[in-house]
């Protein structure tokens, strides 16, 4: 019976270190969109954890100063699971193999990997002892140093992602308006430039895809300013180069075209790797959230501005809808999950309840 027993404890103990190892190379090694199930657990209880915290909140300023801590809040707990299960998992082993009482077989998992050496194996437990506490210490030893390996990384990461969404500020506002984008390069005489704002954008996009699938928290991490976000800017940027294509007279840009491609294909690879559905291959006239009245609105405000627009407004219409439906339920649902600011044809309408104060409404109208 004892000899089941003991087997029983080295298949769970030995289970549970492989969990850890497989969450941590997932998270910090793997270069792939891919979440295991220890790190979507930490992840989803901290998120239900903050949920509380900021359900009695009435206004976004407030949920977004707590939310901020969300994804460091997150790492840091995914770390300390990972050290307990850890120790848990070699404990088991410990009391399988070495130990006889439950009390010494933890002092040991624990001894061995804080690499504290005050706790030796019995003489008598043979040599798995100690080949038990050197691998406990290489373990922790290596998720110590993948921690502070990964770091660097996403916050460089986050660093050039949130350049781009500064940038973005000076041109189209904040909250990002892509009317607003549209109607200050006209002014300034930049309309012939918009293909290279569409290049710029389409690498963003592809590193977005690249660094956010990669790193799933990166997502979560919050701008430094708390009305700016990539969901939203990334949301302007798309609907300006749609409203380009679309509506405004100026010639037809391939950039825009590709842009427009990188982004939604960018936000579905994110969208996948956090499980939102989504229609892969929409028909050009799917339903989309902007109703044709906010189109028509939008259109109106351009050519008022003297932006140069088609004259075709049914014509326009229908070609953004046909370009807007690719990205439209993910731009909407990365904004929902994500708790983005306010910002119009994206966060505005998203499932997130919280608005902003209405100081910023003002200052934003103005």
């Amino acid at each position: 019976m004892d000899t089941v027993r003991d087997v029983l404890l080295v298949v769970v103990g030995f289970a549970v270190i492989v969990a850890v190892l497989d969450s941590a190379l997932r998270t910090f090694v793997l270069p792939r969109g891919v979440v295991s199930f220890v790190t979507r657990i930490v992840f989803r209880s901290m998120r239900r954890l903050f949920g509380l915290i900021t359900r009695p909140m009435k206004t976004y300023e407030a949920r977004d100063g707590v939310m901020a801590m969300y994804a460091p809040a997150s790492l840091v707990a995914l770390v300390l699971v990972w050290m307990v299960l850890v120790i848990v998992g070699f404990a088991l082993i410990f009391r399988a193999t070495v130990f006889e009482g439950w009390a010494d077989a933890f002092e040991m998992s624990g001894s061995s990997f804080f690499t504290l050496g005050f706790v030796r194996p019995p003489r008598g437990g043979g040599e798995w002892g100690y080949v038990l506490a050197f691998i406990e210490a290489g373990t922790g030893l290596a998720l110590l140093a993948l921690l502070i390996g990964y770091l660097p990384t996403i916050y460089g990461a986050f660093s050039r992602r949130e350049i781009a969404v500064a940038r973005l500020a000076t041109r189209a506002g904040t909250p990002p308006s892509a009317v607003d984008l549209l109607t200050r390069y006209h002014l300034v005489g930049w309309l012939d430039d918009l293909p290279a704002l569409w290049e710029e954008w389409e690498n963003w996009f592809a590193e977005l895809n690249e660094t956010h699938t990669t790193f799933a928290s990166l997502a979560f991490f919050r701008s430094p300013n708390p009305h700016r976000s990539w969901v939203t800017s990334a949301g302007a940027v798309l609907d300006a180069a749609a409203l380009a294509q679309s509506t405004l007279n100026v010639p037809w840009s391939p950039q825009a075209g590709m842009c427009i491609r990188a982004g939604f294909l960018a936000m579905r690879d994110i969208a996948t790797l956090y499980r939102i559905p989504f229609d892969a291959d929409p028909a050009p006239d799917g339903p989309i959230s902007i109703a044709r009245a906010e189109f028509m609105e939008a259109y109106e405000q351009l050519g008022g501005a003297g932006v140069p627009v088609r004259a075709d407004r049914e014509r326009a219409w229908r070609d953004f809808a046909g370009w807007r439906v690719n990205y439209d339920s993910v731009l909407l649902e990365l904004a929902s999950i994500t708790i983005a600011p306010y910002a119009p044809w994206s966060s505005d309408r998203s499932l997130s309840r919280v608005r902003p104060s209405r100081s910023f409404r003002r200052s934003a109208k103005g």
